[in-house]
């Protein structure tokens, strides 16, 4: 599936994406409901989600370095070690909301230490022909991982409103034992034929972001992941203002999760067919349309097709954009390139759904999906002059 890698190791790799995802959706709500357990006031609740992007935001370029010059499955080692101390710190010691700041915060770390190494071995290894539909593998996996965490806190919780947050930092050490376990089905030779040109390969974050195309990957990146979390925090208001129920908002909430899974299941074959270029055009055009569509009053059901639109668009833009970065990043930087992106996705984050909010304010929920399309769309001006076939 990846390069040369062979079946066992990418199998590793999938499952290795899968599990750091889903002790990450396991761990940030567990420490959400200790917080709650505890009664700490409102704004410590937001210290704690806050504090999850700390690390990633400070620490993203250097681990990019990191990974250019250690290899892969060493930094994949230290992310799952450390994601294992978080657990373990939380399970034995997580009964303060200092003690969740910090457990949350080392999360962050670890986990951008394991997705960074995962993102590398792609590409450094994943052919060029391929390299679309290995990315695509790999956020599949990322996905489905992202789903079985909450559904471990549903098996663990059963129907109490607030369920056993200490059986759940114990499930968390596990399936971090297992993920560490995992790291090493990765040969430690993986990155071995880069050495050389990382030598060759050592500019910095801003000599990177001058390389052609770079600075506009980034940019379609963090866009296409704001409106991802816009859509998760505001279907909800829009489905208040129109009458839906929580389970009809949630059910589509996972009709666009389910359609973005499989838009990446079928990424490498479509994109060899019709050109990469050309699918990220149309994976925005439809993410436009869909985001504009849903501003518009209409049934249920047909909001339904609409969300799965949304889904096979957005679907499609992390993993192509993944793709672009490695093919323009130069010799010996796509580490450090991949780590820039996950960087500006949390930037992207932070910055997009806070102007779209103040923008969109005195529109309501559809307001904000308007904006959300006019903002999608306009990244269909970064890609003009743009080759990545």
């Amino acid at each position: 599936m990846i390069g040369e890698l062979g079946r066992r190791t990418s199998t590793a790799l999938l499952v290795h994406s899968a599990l750091i995802q889903a002790v990450t959706f396991l761990v940030r709500p567990a420490a959400t409901y200790r917080a709650l357990e505890l009664d700490v006031p409102g704004f410590a609740l937001g210290l704690l989600a806050a504090s999850y992007a700390v690390f990633p935001l400070l620490l993203a370029v250097p681990t990019g370095g990191l990974v250019d010059r250690l290899g892969e499955r060493r930094l994949m080692a230290i992310g799952s070690a450390v994601v294992l101390s978080c657990s373990a710190f939380l399970l034995l010691w997580g009964s303060s909301i200092v003690a969740l700041v910090i457990g949350t915060a080392l999360l962050g770390a670890g986990q951008l230490a394991c997705v960074v190494g995962q993102q590398a071995v792609v590409a450094n290894n994943a052919a060029s022909s391929r390299m679309d539909s290995a990315f695509g593998y790999l956020t599949f996996a990322a996905s489905l991982g992202q789903a079985l965490g909450p559904l471990a806190i549903s098996l663990v919780g059963g129907a109490s409103i607030r369920p056993d947050t200490q059986a759940i930092f114990l499930l968390s050490v596990v399936m971090s034992l297992v993920l560490f376990a995992t790291t090493f089905v990765v040969p430690a030779h993986v990155s071995a034929g880069k050495r050389q040109a990382v030598s060759a390969g050592t500019g910095s974050a801003v000599s990177l972001l001058k390389s052609p195309g770079v600075a506009r990957a980034l940019a379609t990146s963090a866009t296409v992941l704001a409106v991802v979390d816009l859509t998760m925090v505001y279907l909800p208001a829009l489905g208040a203002d129109r009458g839906l129920t929580a389970a009809t908002v949630g059910a589509m909430l996972t009709v666009r999760a389910v359609f973005s899974m499989v838009s990446r299941l079928l990424l490498g074959r479509v994109s060899r067919r019709i050109g990469r270029m050309r699918l990220l055009v149309v994976s925005l055009a439809l993410s436009t349309a869909a985001l504009a569509a849903a501003a518009i009053p209409m049934p249920a059901w047909l909001l339904f097709g609409v969300m799965a639109v949304l889904g096979l668009g957005l679907g499609i833009g992390q993993p192509l954009t993944m793709s672009w970065l490695s093919a323009q990043a130069p010799a010996g930087q796509r580490g450090r390139a991949l780590a820039l992106r996950l960087a500006g996705n949390r930037v992207g984050q932070v910055v997009l759904p806070s102007a779209i909010g103040v923008v969109a304010a005195g529109l309501g929920a559809g307001g904000v999906f308007l904006a959300s399309a006019v903002v999608v769309g306009g990244t269909l001006l970064l890609l003009r002059g743009v080759q990545l076939d």
